[in-house]
């Protein structure tokens, strides 16, 4: 059926919604290339002003899913469950939870990014572990998920065209903040996966792309139905990115992290990276069909995390994707403490300021030319609500060049609030939507 795509947009104008066949027809004539990029971009302010529908958002997310390749896994007769992050900082849980969840006999299909702004990305992260190669075809993926019960790839140009074409027409016309936008091009990457079952690690905080609880509440509703008008089973967990996630900033020091807690390894710095994985990872066993209840699946990730087997997964994927020994890991060859001004308990911390930092180092890009220094990034060696004296280590830095190293102390200092009363404590998890 063929439309006139400025009737289309003005009907977006108005807020109404639009028909399944209208959705089609924009979808895949933009990405053919017969609608030009001025009356698409029309049509996607008009989205940014007026949004769409749940269901309208979801069919939206269908047609890019449709766009290019869908895995199908429906011949293992068995779910295969994947999870995603919305983004923070040291938010290393996926090198830890996908093997835990295959340990405990999950298949796992992962198409896993890059960093974006001031988060991390876990392809870059694994990328720090020599001989690692992300670059694995759809048909090895496809392969390796029914053999081995876990795979992980970055996205290929096989998989959801649209969502490439339409995220970079977003990126340079003010239409990036639209939540049906930003859950389309989320889901439609994951939907294209053949997965049965998604966990969601839904971040909020100063260290997140959604500042309040309430806009990661918000964004989980709308990512969760969109799933689910696709026959996806989602959960959503909603997390605190307040302060960093564990106490490593940086590629290399986060997979350092990763494998001393799948050694079975318990520090109190890395506590709670310990257990958001693990809740992370019990969920996935849950929509698996593993187990009945979260608190079976529970028991059995610490089982499978104390015994070493997810860390024998994490290393047989490994050696599966090029790199057949996890060590010797990038160091950086200047190592430095960023100490405390004040006394004092601190009661906030400038997440974002502090991911930025590490990113000044040399563990991120500020433009997809820049290589990234593996050894370099930042411990964290104090969370929130701590009681600090003058000249106690608040960070210690890590890199390879002295350029920037008083630029970031200074923003360091800046982003740690201090104060005479202990702050209220926060929850890991705020909120769990099942």
């Amino acid at each position: 059926m063929t439309f006139i795509p400025a009737e289309l947009i003005k009907k977006k104008r108005r807020g109404e919604e639009h028909t399944n066949e209208e959705l089609d027809f924009l979808v895949n004539q933009f990405t053919a290339g017969k609608i030009p990029d001025y009356q698409m971009a029309a049509w996607l302010m008009a989205v940014c002003f007026q949004g769409m529908g749940d269901v309208e958002t979801a069919t939206f997310t269908r047609f890019m899913r449709d766009s290019g390749k869908v895995l199908d896994f429906s011949h293992l007769g068995r779910p295969v469950v994947d999870k995603h992050s919305t983004g923070g900082v040291g938010d290393k849980t996926s090198l830890i939870v996908a093997p835990l969840a295959s340990a405990c006999g999950v298949p796992v299909a992962m198409i896993a990014g890059r960093g974006l702004g001031h988060t991390g990305g876990t392809l870059d992260k694994l990328e720090s572990i020599p001989g690692f190669s992300v670059q694995v075809t759809l048909d090895e993926f496809q392969t390796r998920v029914a053999e081995y019960g876990l795979a992980l790839v970055g996205q290929t140009d096989d998989i959801c065209p649209a969502d490439k074409k339409l995220y970079a027409l977003r990126d340079v016309t003010g239409t990036v903040e639209s939540l049906p936008l930003i859950c389309g091009s989320i889901m439609s990457k994951k939907l294209a996966e053949g997965l049965s079952g998604l966990v969601l690690d839904v971040k909020f905080g100063s260290g997140a792309f959604m500042k309040t609880l309430d806009q990661a509440r918000e964004l989980a509703t709308l990512l969760k139905s969109i799933g689910e008008h696709n026959g996806v089973k989602v959960v959503a967990l909603l997390t605190n990115m307040n302060q960093p996630l564990g106490r490593a900033i940086g590629n290399a020091l986060e997979v350092e992290e990763c494998l001393s807690i799948m050694r079975g390894e318990r520090e109190e710095y890395f506590a709670d990276t310990r257990e958001l994985s693990l809740e992370l990872a019990s969920w996935m066993v849950v929509l698996g069909g593993i187990c009945p209840t979260i608190g079976d699946a529970r028991q059995l990730a610490e089982d499978k995390l104390e015994s070493g087997e997810a860390l024998n997964a994490f290393e047989a994927l490994c050696a599966r994707q090029g790199a057949p020994k996890t060590e010797p890991l990038a160091k950086a060859s200047i190592v430095e403490d960023v100490c405390a001004c004040d006394n004092g308990f601190i009661s906030t911390m400038n997440t974002e300021a502090i991911g930025v930092s590490s990113l000044l180092l040399g563990a991120g890009r500020f433009s997809s030319s820049d290589v990234i220094d593996m050894g370099t990034g930042i411990e964290c060696m104090r969370k929130v609500g701590d009681q600090v004296a003058k000249g106690d280590t608040l960070f210690v830095l890590h890199a390879n060049s002295s350029k920037r190293i008083e630029e970031v102390r200074s923003k360091l200092i800046a982003a740690v609030s201090l104060s005479s009363d202990l702050p209220k404590p926060e929850k890991l998890i705020a909120e769990i939507l099942s």
